[in-house]
């Protein structure tokens, strides 16, 4: 009895002797925050004690950063779901009616940029269902999380909060204003801040760019995005591809990136056609218990992974763009395409 109460005694004391874990500092407190203030201090000029004021409103958010985290089974994902999410009827449906609203914008964004109007609704219907789910995140709080306490990826979202200052600034809007996704992206396109100071456009021609609100600016600012990218007017994106024996591993590993023309597509092993002499990377699209789809990426395909670095994205805005264009009951307006001018762009 008495080694047991000797016991309980010893395990209080040693509880109650434990000093309480301490919460993290607040943002504008910690040490690797300060470095980026000073950095902004001396690299853009930025006013210190303003910065700190708004990290010191900053919170944790384990939402974005639960969002963020790749799944624990990569090998999981399925094309099928991700296409059937993206590729079904009520996005074309919608995609019609956003066509057709802003047709005129589609016809003069196709004619400045060389880059097909379907390809430019299906990215917007892809991102954000034409502009009906654009995020809900406070983005400089988002940014902030991602840039401090995530660290597969704080080099990239550090370089879009300081984007996103800049912004701020180049706006003369306070860095709280904006609202987009967990990743930090805004509005219709879900352009980073980056993407937005580098290639957004006012085609609206109202003497500001707003991507959350106009559709127009939006639909430009996709374009221009993708002409800046390097799409080739008139080359294809994708093509069937067959894999006849299991040799590809190599093919695979090079990338998306287009390398290889059909011949030597063919000595791994690669059925294609062979009238579209182009480079091409090989691209496999995986569905756990069915077939892999193979497809051959040329350089438009590339360029769609530059808006978003993922074969199963650029294979779902592809997809959609044809079947939005099987829908569409006549061809483009006319318009005096000659009579164009570019829009203003960016920031810089």
């Amino acid at each position: 009895m008495i080694r047991l109460l000797l016991s309980a005694f010893l395990l209080f004391s040693s509880c109650a002797l434990a000093a309480p874990e301490a919460p993290d500092p607040p943002y504008d407190e910690r040490d690797d925050v300060r470095a980026f203030v000073a950095e902004m201090v001396e690299r853009h000029g930025f006013d210190a004690a303003t910065l700190l004021t708004h990290f010191r409103k900053v919170t944790p958010s384990p939402p974005v950063i639960k969002a963020i985290t790749p799944p624990d089974d990569p090998a999981a994902r399925s094309w099928q779901e991700y296409r059937d999410r993206f590729v079904d009827a009520k996005r074309i449906a919608r995609g019609e009616d956003f066509w057709r609203k802003h047709e005129i914008a589609l016809v003069r964004a196709q004619a400045l940029y060389d880059v097909p109007a379907e390809i430019i609704v299906a990215i917007i219907g892809v991102e954000t269902l034409y502009g009906e789910i654009t995020g809900g995140f406070d983005v400089f709080n988002a940014l902030t999380n991602l840039a401090f306490d995530y660290p597969p990826r704080a080099a990239l979202f550090r370089r879009e909060l300081e984007q996103l200052l800049l912004l701020a600034r180049d706006e003369r809007r306070d860095p709280w204003d904006y609202r987009g996704s967990y990743a930090g992206a805004i509005g219709y396109p879900q352009f980073l801040p980056s993407s937005i100071r580098n290639f957004a456009v006012d085609f609206d021609g109202d003497g500001r760019i707003d991507l959350s609100a106009s559709s127009a600016d939006a639909i430009g600012s996709v374009g221009r995005f993708l002409y800046m990218h390097g799409w080739a007017r008139g080359e294809p994106i994708w093509s069937p591809a067959k894999v006849s024996r299991g040799d590809t591993p190599k093919l695979l590993a090079e990338g998306i990136q287009p390398r290889r023309l059909p011949a030597e597509m063919a000595q791994f092993g690669v059925e294609a056609d062979s009238a579209l002499q182009l480079p091409a990377a090989l691209i496999d699209l995986t569905t756990p218990d069915a077939p892999t789809e193979y497809r051959l990426g040329y350089k438009n395909f590339y360029v769609l992974t530059r808006y978003n670095r993922s074969s199963f994205y650029a294979s779902a805005v592809a997809d959609l763009a044809v079947a939005l264009l099987a829908c569409r009951p006549q061809a483009p307006l006319a318009a005096d395409l000659n009579a164009m001018e570019a829009p203003a762009t960016g920031f810089r």
